[in-house]
């Protein structure tokens, strides 16, 4: 079957065409027809079978007649990321440039006038994230009674999300006949539910069963016996070992946090990788991905905002450094491979806490994912041994021990003595036999913590002219040993700041110099 055959419009079709596209995708063959129909639907198909193109051809093809009226949308499309509603508005320029639909994206992080004079000029689709359109909406700047078209795309990520009830209020706020798409790649009993609650009379249509891993995506399992540092090792290793064959990946963390410290560790080892979260700015996180997709990064890090939707058929690898907590995120991730026919892989790697998260991921996908060993497991520890000696190469002080004068680099070198001589332990750069190396997670927050800590003492070095204002001080008083502590300028402050002169010193009131002085004024 060609897209000919669905009875689109011969406008689509040439947008279609331009696309490259000439087969529909099984969701698509099914969905297009039924939706050009004006029924409800309830489609459930795993992630990169085409569910978006599934409903926004014949979206386009439905609306190509009639007129927006100003701040009331036509139709509406709710994803539960910015990056998918992205995508989805992405979809509607591809296929609906040979019309004339108008558009607005809304989502956080984007300037909320541009938002509102897209409204104030009308438009047929209006794709949006929750948070932002309920906060149009009670600003009074958008109204939903003229909505013909609702769309919920990735209702099951929107549950984990925390949306629905967000969802619902919207659902509520829309006419009661209108035309509702919900599609989901996993169809939990929640989802049912609320399947039932949105829908009059569906066509419910499924290709694939329910969370059920990509056939072309061949899967791989690493389980490790030791802690988070271990992980990043076998992340190196399982990279190294593929060489050429990783054109592009993505690295999963359950959390953000998680994220940056692979980043830093990827990127300290001469990887090319970027990181994108979702604590970060949103000019940020599109120019991340747009460079993602660009092939200007190899690898990105990431944590689950990047799970859903996103459209990036030349992912070669997924690398889950964390195995997901919740068993259906595992077929998400790693369906961002392997997509439009192609093939590709994806590991998971496992420590023995995580047997648990493990088992709930094999049951809900039904097989059992094969076992791989590295070959250089044991050159990991000889790997870090030489990665901290390069650490100390650059100056860097041993958990625990003695500092020597050439580790105290500026101010951060004084600091650390500092906290040696008042006992406090000093931040590790590199390892040493007596005590384990401290992991990238503790070095972060003791950096963190020291750079506290030197502001506070910054702020304590008060102006030389408002010490003399504050009634000079003695140095015992202001902290005279931390102050010598500083530096020359310090000691140069004291001396200054006495009240009476030295022996052999002439003060200024005792002696005027001669061109102050003014002849005295005769009679």
């Amino acid at each position: 079957m060609t897209f000919e055959d669905l009875g689109l419009s011969p406008e689509v079709l040439r947008a279609v065409q331009d696309v490259g596209y000439t087969t529909p995708t099984p969701i698509q063959e099914k969905a297009i027809p039924v939706v050009l129909m004006g029924r409800d639907v309830l489609g459930c198909a795993q992630t990169g079978t085409g569910k978006t193109a599934g409903f926004t051809l014949p979206m386009i093809d439905i609306l190509s007649s009639g007129r927006a009226r100003a701040r009331m949308p036509r139709s509406l499309i709710i994803a539960p990321t910015r990056e998918l509603a992205a995508q989805v508005s992405e979809n509607f320029e591809l296929y609906g440039k040979h019309g004339k639909l108008s558009m607005a994206l809304l989502i956080g992080g984007s300037s909320f006038v541009e938002q509102e004079q897209k409204l104030d000029r009308g438009v047929d689709v209006l794709i949006a994230t929750p948070g932002r359109l309920i906060d149009l909406f009670e600003r009074g700047k958008i109204l939903l009674a003229d909505v013909k078209i609702l769309v919920i795309d990735e209702a099951d990520r929107m549950l984990d999300m925390g949306f629905m009830p967000d969802v619902e209020r919207i659902v509520g706020l829309l006419p009661k006949i209108r035309q509702t798409l919900f599609f989901s790649a996993t169809m939990p009993p929640e989802i049912r539910r609320l399947a039932d609650k949105f829908l009059m009379n569906p066509k419910e249509i499924s290709v694939d069963p329910p969370a059920s891993a990509a056939e072309t995506v061949t899967q791989g399992l690493i389980k490790l016996r030791g802690a988070a540092k271990e992980k990043r090792a076998a992340l190196r290793s399982i990279i190294r070992s593929e060489g050429e064959a990783v054109k592009s990946a993505l690295v999963f963390c359950n959390r953000k946090r998680d994220v940056d410290i692979v980043y830093r560790s990827l990127e300290r080892h001469g990887f090319s990788v970027a990181a994108l979260h979702g604590d970060m700015a949103q000019p940020v996180r599109m120019e991340t991905l747009q460079g993602f997709k660009d092939s200007n990064v190899q690898i990105l890090v990431c944590s689950d905002v990047a799970a859903r939707g996103l459209d990036i058929p030349a992912v070669s690898h997924v690398f889950n450094f964390d195995v997901p907590s919740n068993p259906e995120d595992y077929v998400h991730r790693i369906g961002r491979t392997g997509r439009a026919g192609r093939s590709g892989k994806a590991f998971t790697l496992a420590l023995p806490e995580e047997g648990k998260y493990l088992d709930n991921v094999v049951r809900i996908i039904g097989v059992k994912i094969p076992e791989v060993a590295l070959e250089d497991a044991d050159s990991w520890s000889a790997e870090d041994a030489e990665s901290a000696d390069r650490g100390r190469g650059r100056g860097g002080r041993r958990r625990g021990g003695k500092s020597s004068d050439t580790s105290q680099r500026g101010r951060g070198g004084r600091r650390s003595a500092k906290r040696r001589d008042d006992g406090e332990e000093a931040v590790a750069d590199s390892t040493i036999t007596q005590e384990p190396p401290a992991s990238e997670e503790e070095e972060t927050e003791e950096t963190q913590a020291a750079d506290v800590r030197e502001e506070t003492e910054m702020k304590e070095v008060v102006p030389f002219g408002r010490q003399r204002e504050e009634g000079r001080k003695p140095a015992e008083a202001r902290g005279g040993d931390k102050a010598g502590k500083r530096g020359r300028r310090s000691r140069k402050l004291d001396d200054d700041d006495d009240d009476e002169p030295q022996p052999g010193e002439t003060a200024f009131g005792d002696h005027v110099p001669a061109f102050m002085l003014r002849p005295a004024k005769v009679a």
